[in-house]
Order: C-alpha cells, then sequence, then structure tokens
C-alpha cells in the first residue's frame, strides 16, 4: 500500500516551521522487499521504498536511494540480484517522470 508523508504540512503543524514542498512517498514492491528480507532481516532500515518529492528553485525534484545501497553497506552479495531489479525498476520509473515533464 502507497504512503505518504507531507514533511512540509507536518513542519507547519508542530513544531510551527515553514519549510518548501516536501513529500516522502513509500511504495515497496513486495516480492521484491521478501526477497531482501529473505536474504537478510535486518534489510528492513536499507529498502528503496522511499521516493522523495520537493521543490528546488522552482522545480521538481525527485529522489530515490540507490538500491545498490543495500549491498554495499550489508556485504550481502545475495542481494545483488535484488538490488539489480529494483534499481532497473526505479530507473525506469524515474525516466518516465522526467519523459513526462518534456515540454512535447
Amino acid at each position: 500500500m502507497p504512503t505518504e508523508i507531507d514533511v512540509q504540512a507536518t513542519l507547519r503543524d508542530k513544531p510551527g516551521e515553514e519549510m518548501e514542498e516536501y513529500l516522502i512517498l513509500g511504495a515497496c514492491n513486495p516480492p521484491l522487499a521478501h526477497r531482501a528480507l529473505t536474504a537478510d532481516r535486518r534489510i528492513g532500515l536499507l529498502l528503496p521504498c522511499n521516493v522523495v518529492v520537493r521543490a528546488e528553485a522552482g522545480q521538481t525534484v525527485i529522489e530515490a536511494l540507490d538500491p545498490q545501497t543495500m549491498v554495499a553497506v550489508t556485504g550481502q552479495r545475495s542481494l545483488q540480484p535484488v538490488a539489480n531489479e529494483a534499481a532497473a525498476r526505479l530507473r525506469t520509473a524515474l525516466d518516465a517522470l522526467q519523459a513526462s515533464g518534456q515540454p512535447g
């Protein structure tokens, strides 16, 4: 199930701070998450499930953690196929977003 955290609204409510638009979108791929968790139960902290959408200098910036970080941090080579597939899926999604924002 996708989740959304509106950081701008949260900080406005408590502690009363203002900032630019900033959303954290959570959308794990359950089959990939299961494969990663099967390889290493501690991997939950490093799953590349969050995507940040924020404003910067009048532009929309979309950022995501490189799934290869799971392998680099843990040293678990068994996570490599999961990281490769997650990276490919993420790149496809980011490329599609970039293409949809280009003038036609």
